[in-house]
């Protein structure tokens, strides 16, 4: 029951309607009888610094997950950035610290990989290719980086953006292979979409599918809908796929430790 003493949690984006967050963190805090709720907030891509001020502006709001496009603009909003949110200038986390402070984090990376191992798909030694060099690429390129991946490949339509994320990561772990891409994902362990790419029916695919070798798993990043065009079509051409939700699955209890409103053990 939401009173007049329960906590506000947000989740923020530009579209918000797929979001998986709100449904996970409300049944979170129904399961360990946690006085807070989560709702779903859209602010346009371009009216974020305003949208910012109204969120600073809301007291009981006490943290909020930040999904696209507004990752990387959030991280320059940001009073304070911490773990992977200062490693990357990228935030997916933001918790409101006692003085009114928002401190931020990136926890995309780090759930995408354990959501990778908790199906049985291992990191450490695997080639990867990541299409989309934003918020969630950079994010899971220094995850699977620092998890001891053996090669990182990474395409992104805006070739400036990739060849950045590329130099970072590979400066990040000089013993990962970590090299620019094009369309063709061949050779490798794991594919990604990394892209916003699949929110809609008729979206097309961030790299080219028929490239991709019959042994090799095809992961998401979009969680809703959790069969999307991409998964669709490598589940009817015979691929294994790893849908996008295991990666909030993998993150849900490092964003409420995060929070400050995980259960002490």
């Amino acid at each position: 029951m939401i009173t007049g003493t329960t906590d506000l949690y947000a989740i923020i984006g530009d579209p918000i309607a797929h979001v998986r967050t709100p449904m996970a963190f409300n049944d979170y805090f129904a399961e360990h009888k946690i006085d807070a709720v989560c709702l779903p907030v859209h602010i346009l891509r371009d009216d974020l610094p305003r949208g910012w001020a109204g969120l600073k502006s809301i007291v009981n709001l006490k943290g909020f997950i930040i999904t696209a496009p507004h990752k990387q603009e959030s991280a320059q909003l940001c009073d304070e950035l911490v773990e992977d949110g200062a490693y990357t200038q990228v935030v997916n986390t933001v918790r409101r610290e006692p003085d009114g402070r928002f401190v931020g984090t990136l926890l995309d990376g780090r759930g995408f990989v354990a959501g990778l191992l908790s199906h049985g798909h291992q990191v450490k030694g695997k080639n990867f290719y990541i299409a989309g060099a934003g918020g969630a690429g950079t994010a899971l390129s220094y995850a699977l980086g620092a998890t001891g991946a053996a090669s990182i490949t990474i395409h992104n339509r805006t070739r400036s953006k990739a060849e950045k994320l590329v130099a970072g990561v590979a400066k990040a772990f000089p013993n990962c292979k970590v090299s620019l891409g094009s369309a063709n994902a061949s050779g490798f362990d794991t594919v990604v979409n990394a892209t916003s790419l699949g929110l809609k029916a008729d979206d097309g695919h961030s790299f080219d599918l028929s490239s991709v070798d019959k042994t090799s798993l095809v992961a998401e990043v979009v969680m809703k809908p959790d069969m999307t065009p991409l998964l669709i079509a490598a589940k009817d051409r015979g691929y294994t796929t790893h849908f996008g939700k295991h990666m909030l699955n993998g993150q849900l209890e490092l964003m409420m430790e995060f929070l400050g409103v995980a259960p002490k053990r």
